[in-house]
């Protein structure tokens, strides 16, 4: 403990009016290095007199509490007053700094490596070295939840029902981002903001590691403090006293450290502001403004962390900034470490499985859900086939597990929310929001839908103003605690993944037992991914998907174009003597038909139907043809060619091992193709060829595919006839998407279904 010159605290007992016993007994104590029964033995008094003395010197410098810790925290005071007037002579040349930060950094760095080189979160079974995994981390200079933007704005290119809609938008951002090295460096006292799990302590350690291994920052001695440990310190010491003491336990002398802190050669890595918790939060504050603030200390370098609306934080000379969600490059470096470091082969694997399923990659730009992730993966070495789980499992991690996993014990702003009932609360504003088309809406409408919860509670208010208040709460509650809830923009709010808004979405049918409602949505794309959920999360879907198929049978039962053309399509597909289900042979003629209307891809609803027989049709055009012909023609044309190429192709190979093209077909395709001139020979003659016959040729390589195929009738469906076939179409694949995935169906049920896809009314 450093001593304090007499004269100083003979002044400053006389400023705070001390008696003359309790200034004799203050002076001594802190001018001195003996203890308490030393000093009172020096001044003739007995141990209970120096007591009571100093007792009212305590209350007279407002130190309050019990124990031998107030005797630290009035030093701590009295050094703070003190060093303002008394800053201690500075070196007589840089070389002496540089060569001291050397010094210090060599004997702090096995501490450092210690404390911040590994990492282990949620179900880890053993720890991972934090150099091994970690992945750049992004920054955003402007804190997304303060843009001031529109509703409509924020709406810009977020169209759910579009064929190229990009579900990640729902939180796309087009701010620049720049690295959080730079950040860093560009920036002496950086406030590091970020939703639950974004990986803000990871980017800390990763800092205090790289600058006591002079690869960053290298003019720097690192300091990495959890708030959370400062803050429950029993001695509740002054941050300054806390940081000289992690320097001591390093093996650094205290002239030293005060040299590196009033050169501002420290690097002060304070993480986990929110952590700390209600009742030691104005303290901790106090102590992080009145370090960062002191003339002597202020130019060390600050990086602080803490979770975006925690509360409102007042620190004047911090740039705020905003960790960015992973990119697509920053999830792939993290998921080929991770494989990596587990001796595992998945990765490959894993990042194709993941660009095949948006809604999982949803969660991917998370660093800790993307954690969970691979864990799963690693596992299993697949997603689980019932989505739902998985997504139940991150929502567990982020109102329960991260936070438990730390010790970590938040404010409960309101005491009858329990983890079951803000479940039960956030399926309420997702099916609300959800249904109404909601995905960004206001705050003080969400705020009304927490009240309208709440109020139902035991205990809860009764005045609608203290309601809402209290929704104020519990809303900012929920995105500080566990990111689920983000703000967009000043008072927008919108959840922080669409997979979280239509999971909950999905519970709350669920819990309504609303599954007509449901089947009536059958058709609109934004729909899709809570139909595909719902079956898997309730205990028996038949009913569901017995409801799914008489909407979708519904749709065109009217129609009698479409009914004459499903007669068709059963018809062709009754004539064909192949050994797959029905069911698969009729989605493939609806399908191979209707791409001569739409631009529709060759998939086949079943996945036993085996279409290399027909997937080589060749649809992409000749970029060097200028055809001035519309869609359909053009794809009858690319038609003509594909079914025209010689035996040597693969496709005519596969159609004569599937046995459909027969001779008498062959022999009128080749008369066909005889008629026109060589393509790869003189493609500009085939061109002018082709301008002048090609209508007349289209037609009748139509004729001879209805004489001997019975296919390529043109049926000439009307613009409203084409919409609802596609949807028709798209409905059926969804159903079967859903009787394909983990959920249960009775045996009966399915094999009714299955047995009556796209059949026409009459069958």
């Amino acid at each position: 403990m450093q001593l304090l010159p007499p004269d100083f605290l003979t002044q400053l007992a006389r400023k705070y009016d001390l008696s003359p016993e309790q200034e004799e007994a203050f002076v001594t104590r802190f001018s001195s290095k003996e203890n308490d029964l030393s000093v009172a033995e020096s001044l003739h008094i007995s141990d209970q007199a120096f007591r009571t003395r100093m007792s009212g010197v305590y209350k007279k410098f407002s130190i309050g509490g019990r124990g031998p810790g107030k005797v630290r925290r009035l030093h701590d005071l009295l050094l703070q007053k003190y060093q303002p007037s008394h800053p201690i002579p500075e070196p007589a040349d840089d070389l002496d700094i540089d060569a001291l930060v050397q010094e210090v950094r060599q004997k702090i760095k096995p501490s450092i490596q210690q404390q911040c080189g590994t990492m282990k979160v949620l179900d880890m079974t053993q720890p991972i070295g934090l150099e091994d995994i970690y992945t750049n981390v992004n920054i955003l200079e402007k804190i997304i939840g303060r843009r001031r933007l529109a509703h409509n704005e924020l709406l810009q290119g977020f169209d759910p029902e579009s064929e190229d809609f990009y579900r990640r938008g729902l939180g796309q951002i087009t701010e620049p981002r720049v690295s959080g090295l730079e950040a860093v460096q560009r920036y002496d006292k950086l406030l590091v903001l970020g939703k639950p799990g974004a990986g803000k302590t990871t980017f800390l350690k990763y800092l205090a590691i790289h600058c006591a291994n002079s690869q960053v920052l290298r003019e720097l001695v690192p300091v990495f403090i959890t708030l959370k440990q400062f803050a429950e310190n029993e001695n509740k010491p002054a941050l300054t006293t806390y940081i000289k003491q992690i320097f001591t336990d390093y093996g650094v002398t205290e002239s030293q450290t005060i040299r590196i802190l009033n050169w501002g050669k420290g690097l002060i890595l304070l993480d986990g502001l929110d952590e700390v918790k209600e009742e030691d939060s104005d303290r901790i504050l106090n102590q992080i403004q009145q370090f960062t603030n002191a003339k002597n200390y202020s130019t060390n370098y600050f990086v602080m962390t803490c979770r975006i609306a925690a509360r409102e934080y007042t620190f004047e000379q911090f740039t705020e900034v905003e960790v960015a969600d992973f990119e697509d490059e920053q999830i792939q470096t993290f998921v080929s470490k991770w494989f990596q470091v587990k001796e595992s082969d998945l990765a490959d694997y894993f990042m194709e499985q993941l660009v095949d399923n948006e809604p999982i990659k949803e969660l991917a730009t998370n660093p800790l859900l993307l954690t969970l992730l691979c864990i799963e993966f690693e596992d299993s070495g697949e997603f689980p086939s019932n989505r739902s789980e998985l997504y139940s499992r991150a929502i567990h991690t982020l109102l329960r597990k991260w936070d438990a996993k730390r010790q970590i014990k938040r404010q409960q702003v309101y005491k009858k929310l329990s983890v079951q009932r803000k479940e039960d609360l956030l399926s309420e504003v997702a099916f609300t929001t959800f249904k109404r088309g909601d995905y960004f809406f206001k705050q003080r409408d969400v705020e009304q839908y927490i009240a309208d919860y709440i109020c139902n509670l035991p205990d809860a208010k009764t005045d609608p103003d203290a309601l809402l208040f209290d929704g104020e709460a519990v809303l900012k509650s929920i995105e500080t605690q566990h990111g689920l809830l983000v703000e967009r923009a000043r008072g927008i709010y919108s959840f922080s993944h669409l997979t979280f808004q239509e999971y909950f979405t999905a519970r709350e049918i669920i819990a309504k037992a609303d599954l007509e409602e449901l089947s009536n949505r059958v058709t609109e794309k934004r729909w899709r991914e809570v139909l595909l959920l719902t079956p898997g999360m309730i205990r028996d879907a038949s009913k569901l998907m017995q409801l799914m198929k008489q909407k979708i049978d519904g749709l065109v039962a009217s129609d009698e174009k479409i009914q004459q053309f499903l007669s068709w399509v059963n018809q062709k597909s009754n004539s064909v003597d192949v050994s797959y289900k029905l069911a698969s042979v009729r989605a493939f003629y609806l399908s191979l038909d209707l791409s001569r209307t739409f631009d529709f891809s060759f998939d086949i609803i079943f996945i036993n139907l085996d279409l290399s027989i027909a997937l080589d049709l060749e649809l992409d055009l000749d970029p060097e043809l200028d055809l001035d012909h519309n869609l359909s023609i053009a794809l009858d044309f690319d038609l003509s060619r594909a079914l025209s190429k010689t035996l040597s192709r693969s496709f005519s190979r596969a159609l004569f091992k599937a046995g459909i093209i027969a001779p008498k077909l062959k022999h009128s395709l080749q008369q066909l193709e005889n008629q026109h001139p060589n393509l790869e020979n003189d493609k500009e003659q085939f061109k002018q060829w082709w301008k002048v016959n090609g209508k007349a040729w289209i037609e009748k390589l139509r004729e001879v595919m209805i004489k001997h195929r019975n296919i390529g009738h043109d049926w000439q469906f009307n613009e409203q006839q084409q919409v609802l076939l596609k949807q028709y179409y798209d409905a059926n694949k969804l159903l079967v998407d859903c009787l394909n995935s983990d959920c249960y169906v009775n045996q009966k049920v399915r094999q009714e279904i299955e047995d009556t896809l796209l059949l026409p009314a009459a069958d």
